[in-house]
């Protein structure tokens, strides 16, 4: 696709040039500064002084001066002319000979030995522009001959040239460029690299010089541009290799230049310019009759027959922009990136961001989402410009403003989207994706606020499940700007998260409290109750706990005492004081009853008020359904718990429990567990027996008061349970067998546990051994085996004993050695008898010392006398 890359400008017109003379026509032409050097076929140089004109809409013309012109006297055309700005010399080429001209006279300058400088016999030179000398007044020329195969390297001085290399060439050169010491040669049937210091070699391919003319150009150090087969300009460095694809050009182009990073190829009719980034053909002008084309320090020259030309090049970021504005975005970032070895580093960087912006609102435009983030990302685009195209997303308070010149052409998404709410929905899901990535990234640093503020007024309008994350993360959300909006969708759950946020818990729990109370309508949460719960069991501030946990309780006392059963301790160690809870939850029975519940069960705290607190409620509570016809399942699982609450706490008021039972005569089973905890065992087993006639519970009652104590104890609760079934029983009646049967059952369920010889001394004497076969049974047994056990422990004690007699008299048989030279332990004195007292462990002492020790020392272990002979 094309683009204006160039313009071409008139340098020198025919009329300035050669006036009416129409046979002259132009040959070459060198310039070198404000100086322009035209060479003709009639054997003249004409001297011309350019100058640059920029007109007040920033075009660019050209004004030439003629100087001078000058007659070479060869009678021959002007084939090629260089300048040497440094030696102010001319280095012409006129009817196959080189020589010198001064560049301001075009006089022929004389060698230093007379005559004039020439070198005969040439059909080419070039100019080493990466010369290897070191002489600054010194150009490095090869020259190509047309007698031999040979290309000869000269040091062109002021007034003499000198051979200093000649190197020989496998076919008669036709055109040459030097780089270094690389010679890039085009011979008659191929093209060639030449380092003439080595005098290594390398083919490149195949051409024929007959049916075109070859070029060879050096574009850059140590790489070259040449005319090849098909048509193609090929790129070859120094080693023979090309690092960039070729430009399809014509087949009859004729010279070729580079101004980069275009390929500028004159061909019989056109101009064609290739980018060398991408190898496309990007313009193509008209020009006939071209004769010369040329890059001179940064320009790009060339001349028909008649006149001479500069190819101007238009801003490298007027090309971009024009890229741009035809939306061809990826040649546009090529072009860029291609640039930047001319551009200042800081100075790319920020032309390149801006394109790499402007590509990506192309491609935004173009609903190319991907590619418009990844442009977006690279060229650090204020997000704010994005934002800026989605109506009323920008906080009010925000100062942005969007950046001039524009980067884009949209006013807005509505006139990008034309109408099509496809397409704005799309966008608006892609904002969200791109804000939701770069929120936490550099990107945003600055704006923030906007930022995270555009993205909750998306996420509501979308109603996107990606609300409530933002708002319970930390976040930059401005209120003022998000309340509206988050009403105007019914978004108060995640109103009342902003005001949590922002430290305002009262007014996130006044909306809460709204919502559950069918005030406002939000569907976000359908146990937003619970949720109140939790946020009330985790919050720090007492003031709001007390202020709301009212309501919570009133909705559901046995959730809402969550907020101070389920509310985790503090860090600290602190926490709400149980006795203010008590008291709060006074007008909550249901709750109170749980928190009691919750420090004596699960909490396990040893504290008797609580625990006789509990006992009361769950009396009140037994009380209150005896007294109004309830459920019996209610019923029954309030007196078990009540049972189990006296009958395994320790720390209750018992007494004061008691009291509380007086007069109620449904629950004699409960007084009968107070009794038992008082140690009236004899008040509990009378009202379990003779008032309630519960023999299974009585026997229960002795196993659980008997429980944890001493098999004495054991014993004696059950000899009185079995005499109340035997004293107490009333005479000639049906109550007399029934204790009489339940007598019967406990001595044979717990035989084991009675006195036997007791038992049969208090049994009745009409009651038959079968009756009482199972406890004989487990009697004898009980007394069989603590018989035997007895006897197993004695034995045991009497091998013991054995073993101990037989260790010691092993010890006494060991001998104890004294002597006139061994000391006594005790008082360190030598022995002077036998009779010894040997001391644990073996070490003997005197007699005496031994009954003083023992004297002094009473609670010593005892001594053992030993006698020893020596």
């Amino acid at each position: 696709m094309s683009v204006k890359a160039f313009e071409l400008v008139p340098a020198v017109e025919r009329d300035l040039l050669m006036g009416d003379k129409a046979r002259i026509n132009i040959e070459c032409i060198e310039c070198c500064g404000r100086h322009l050097y035209v060479g003709t076929n009639d054997c003249f140089i004409h001297h011309f002084l350019l100058d640059e004109v920029t007109s007040s809409k920033g075009r660019l013309s050209y004004s030439a001066q003629k100087l001078l012109h000058k007659y070479l006297g060869l009678n021959k055309p002007v084939a090629e002319l260089h300048a040497a700005s440094a030696l102010e010399r001319l280095i012409v080429l006129c009817d196959g000979i080189v020589f010198l001209v001064d560049m301001v006279t075009l006089e022929s300058v004389p060698s230093a030995a007379g005559g004039g400088v020439k070198i005969r016999g040439v059909t080419a030179f070039c100019i080493n522009e990466n010369p290897v000398n070191g002489d600054p007044f010194c150009v490095e020329m090869g020259v190509l001959s047309s007698k031999r195969r040979t290309v000869q390297i000269y040091m062109v001085y002021e007034d003499r040239v000198q051979l200093v290399k000649e190197v020989n060439t496998p076919e008669q050169p036709v055109a040459v460029s030097i780089d270094g010491y690389f010679l890039c040669l085009a011979l008659t049937t191929q093209y060639m690299i030449l380092n003439y210091n080595t005098g290594a070699s390398q083919d490149l391919f195949p051409y024929n010089s007959e049916e075109r003319t070859p070029i060879v150009k050096r574009i850059s150090r140590e790489e070259f541009l040449l005319a090849a087969p098909g048509g193609l300009g090929m790129f070859a460095n120094a080693e023979g290799a090309s690092q960039r694809a070729p430009v399809n050009w014509s087949e009859s182009v004729m010279a070729a230049a580079v101004c980069f990073p275009y390929v500028v190829a004159l061909d019989e009719n056109f101009i064609t310019i290739h980018s060398m980034l991408d190898q496309q053909l990007k313009q193509t002008l008209s020009f006939r009759d071209g004769q010369v084309l040329q890059d001179v320090e940064g320009k790009v020259m060339l001349a028909s027959t008649k006149a001479v030309y500069v190819l101007v090049p238009l801003p490298l970021e007027r090309q971009i922009q024009d890229l741009l504005a035809s939306h061809r975005v990826e040649e546009a970032l090529v072009l860029t990136e291609g640039a930047q070895r001319n551009i200042p580093k800081d100075k790319f960087q920020i032309l390149h961001r801006r394109i790499l912006q402007q590509a990506g609102f192309i491609k935004f435009g173009q609903l190319q989402f991907l590619e418009a983030k990844e442009h977006f990302r690279k060229g650090q685009l204020d997000v704010r410009e994005l934002i800026s195209l989605y109506p009323l997303l920008l906080p009010a308070s925000s100062s942005f403003m969007r950046c001039h010149p524009p980067l884009h052409e949209f006013a807005d998404l509505n006139h990008l989207a034309k109408g099509d709410q496809g397409k704005v929905l799309r966008c608006k899901n892609f904002l969200i994706s791109y804000l939701g990535e770069v929120r936490s990234t550099d990107l945003v640093n600055g704006c923030r606020d906007d930022v995270d503020t555009a993205l909750l007024k998306l996420y509501a309008e979308q109603d996107h499940d990606s609300l409530l994350d933002l708002l319970a993360s930390d976040n930059s959300c401005l209120l003022t700007d998000s309340i509206p909006w988050l009403e105007k969708y019914h978004k108060y759950f995640a109103l009342g998260l902003l005001y949590h946020f922002n430290g305002q818990d009262a007014a996130a729990l006044q909306l809460w409290i709204r919502i559950v109370d069918g005030e406002l309508r939000d569907s976000t949460r359908s146990d937003l109750y619970e949720y109140i719960v939790d946020f009330l069991c985790c919050s720090s501030n007492m003031e709001i706990v007390w202020k709301y946990a009212d309501w919570a309780l009133r909705k559901d006392p046995t959730k809402g005492v969550h907020i101070f059963t389920k509310r985790p301790v503090c860090k600290g160690g602190s926490e709400v004081n149980p006795d203010e809870v008590i008291a709060y939850l006074g007008k909550h029975s249901q709750a109170l009853l749980l928190y009691l519940e919750h420090l004596v069960l699960e909490r396990k705290i040893q504290k008797e008020k609580f625990h006789t607190h509990l006992a009361v409620l769950y009396l009140e509570r037994v009380v209150s359904l005896l007294k109004t016809p309830k459920d019996e399942d209610q019923l029954t699982k309030a007196r078990e718990k009540l049972q189990a609450m006296i009958r395994e706490s320790h720390l209750y008021r018992v007494q004061f429990v008691l009291g509380k039972m007086e007069g109620c005569e449904e629950l004699l089973l409960e007084r009968a567990t107070l009794h038992g905890k008082l140690e009236e065992h004899d008040k509990a087993l009378h009202i379990l027996v003779h008032k309630l006639r519960d023999f299974p519970s009585a026997e229960a009652f002795v196993v659980w008061a008997s429980s944890d104590r001493d098999p004495l104890y054991r014993q004696r609760l059950f000899h009185l349970l079995l005499g109340v079934y035997l004293h107490d029983a009333p005479s000639g009646s049906g109550g007399s067998s029934e204790m009489e049967m339940a007598a019967v059952d406990l001595l044979n369920r717990h035989g084991e546990v009675f006195d036997a010889v007791r038992v049969l001394r208090m049994l009745p004497e009409n009651w038959s051994l079968q009756l009482l076969r199972p406890f004989l049974n487990r009697a004898v047994r009980a007394s069989m085996h603590a018989s035997r056990t007895s006897q197993i422990a004695l034995g045991l004690a009497r091998s013991e004993n054995v073993q101990l007699l037989h260790d010691r008299l092993k010890e006494r048989r060991k001998p104890i050695f004294v002597s006139e030279k061994k000391g006594c332990h005790l008082c360190h004195n030598t022995f002077s008898e036998p009779s010894v007292v040997c001391l644990p462990g073996g070490v003997p002492v005197h007699v005496h010392c031994a009954a003083q020790r023992v004297r002094d020392s009473p609670t010593k272990r005892q001594l053992t006398n030993s006698s020893n002979h020596t």
